[in-house]
């Protein structure tokens, strides 16, 4: 009798992990991307999935801020570079860390064209963050929310070929930048995730004034978006600053 209770209380604790397991119905997800024909694709591809619900989509990383302030979700699928007009937090992995940060509770699916392994190491070193190529099938999206709501992180095809790219090839010899004392500041922090925004209220000074700072900062080191800064950045390491500028 007694082994006959154990064994009921091992299968009920095994069908409780089981359960803990199991995709919440409905499975809550948010979509963001700047194209909207991609938006349309990807609930194409959601509606043949059952107790599956789309609770929101946005445009900019402004609109899914906003969304996420009033719309429960489970997992969020979005590009990794949506333009951001208004600057309110920028895009790529600022983003990215920012919504860890808010939404620490959220799992992410980054979808990127992005090759570059220092950028997408960052993007993916947060365990909760799974990523996928553009050129990655609309399963591999499936595949990679499921593993994102069991606790797991997914890399697609395309993102695990870059990672596996020897890191001595990640940092060529570039030119010592000429950067200040406070434009050097500025990239550290936005490269380490802060939005402008927190930036300038740290710093004490008006959000577009941080605005212009870190484009001039871009000119300075040859790149014209984030991305680029990014990927300047982790390839040569924070720049040089010359305090005499």
């Amino acid at each position: 009798m007694a082994a006959s209770a154990c064994g009921s209380a091992s299968r009920a604790r095994h069908s409780s992990l089981q359960q803990a397991r199991q995709i919440p119905v409905p499975l809550r997800i948010i979509l963001a991307d700047d194209h909207p024909f991609v938006l349309l694709g990807f609930r194409a591809m959601l509606a043949t999935r059952v107790g599956v619900s789309i609770v929101g989509q946005a445009l900019t990383p402004r609109a899914l801020l906003e969304l996420l302030q009033h719309t429960p979700c489970d997992v969020l699928v979005t590009d990794l570079c949506m333009p951001d007009p208004h600057d309110v937090i920028g895009d790529g992995l600022g983003l990215v860390r920012f919504l860890r940060r808010e939404w620490p509770l959220l799992r992410v699916v980054v979808i990127t064209a992005l090759t570059n392994p220092s950028i997408l190491r960052a993007v993916v070193a947060d365990g909760a963050v799974s990523a996928l190529g553009k050129a990655e099938s609309m399963d591999s999206l499936w595949h990679a929310i499921k593993a994102s709501v069991n606790g797991a992180r997914y890399l697609g095809r395309s993102i695990a070929e870059a990672l596996a790219q020897p890191r001595h090839d990640e940092r060529p010899a570039l030119p010592a930048p000429r950067l200040s004392a406070r434009h050097a500041e500025i990239v550290e922090r936005f490269v380490s995730g802060q939005s402008v925004a927190e930036i300038a209220a740290e710093l004490g000074c008006h959000r577009r004034t941080i605005s212009r700072q870190k484009r001039e900062a871009m000119v300075m080191l040859g790149v014209t978006n984030n991305p680029g800064l990014f990927s300047r950045v982790y390839a040569a390491g924070i720049p040089k600053i010359d305090s005499y500028i």
